[in-house]
């Protein structure tokens, strides 16, 4: 099932704007700032659990560079590649740093010293724990730590339901408690992939001309399965 729901999700491009803040409103505004005229910091490493919305954050200020028309890169480290620490972009936003092996973080640490050295550009990076935490090599997380430091908190399931909620009422229909929790069950649980696959079924019910209800989420599902028997919804 989380799977399926996982394959059909179809997210919006993340901004700072579609982030639901809950707790960060600290880190939002520093992000803003950094990425727009007010450039105090340049160096900011944010951390947090699986789904807290860190890389929500980094393809955002990624995103904000762009529109400035700033050379940029954002990197997963899950899928890397020698270009991604080319030393002439200085606005990078590395995620997952957990997931570096030591070739890599050598490359990493080259680059923050190349960026701070030049006095210019922008360092964001971010991981699931503090940086002294991370098991990687003591010089690069001694660099990690020497920035701004921020926890991404994550929303409650509740927060989660109000925010799916409100992202229904302003697409014109209502999203039932019923249907959310069955989201917060099966799908991922990150609030960009649950938007998406709002935003997915809200398309499907337009195209039956249906109200938003769990028999047609069910429809929904199924019909992104083809032929595929194998679907079993709870009744």
């Amino acid at each position: 099932m989380q799977q399926l729901l996982l394959e059909v999700v179809r997210a919006s491009p993340p901004t700072f704007e579609n982030f639901v803040v809950g707790v960060n409103q600290e880190l939002i505004r520093t992000l803003i700032d950094v990425t727009g005229t007010q450039k105090q910091e340049r160096f900011i490493y944010l951390w947090g659990e699986s789904g807290c919305g860190k890389s929500h954050l980094l393809q955002a200020a990624i995103h904000a560079l762009i529109d400035k028309q700033l050379p940029t890169r954002y990197v997963d480290c899950r899928r890397i590649s020698v270009a991604d620490f080319n030393p002439d972009v200085n606005q990078v936003a590395i995620d997952e740093v957990e997931q570096l092996d030591d070739i890599n973080q050598i490359r990493l640490f080259n680059l923050y010293n190349h960026i701070r050295e030049n006095g210019a550009g922008l360092f964001l990076a971010s991981g699931t724990q503090p940086p002294a935490q991370l098991g990687l090599r003591e010089d690069l997380t001694t660099r990690l730590g020497w920035g701004l430091v921020y926890q991404v908190h994550a929303l409650t399931d509740t927060q989660k339901i109000e925010a799916m909620q409100h992202h229904a009422t302003r697409r014109g229909f209502a999203l039932s408690q019923e249907i959310c929790e069955f989201l917060l069950k099966y799908a991922p649980r990150d609030l960009s992939s649950l938007i998406g696959l709002i935003d997915g079924l809200d398309h499907y019910s337009l195209q039956r001309q249906r109200p938003v209800t769990r028999s047609l989420l069910y429809q929904w599902l199924r019909s992104q399965q083809g032929d595929c028997p194998t679907l079993h919804t709870p009744s």
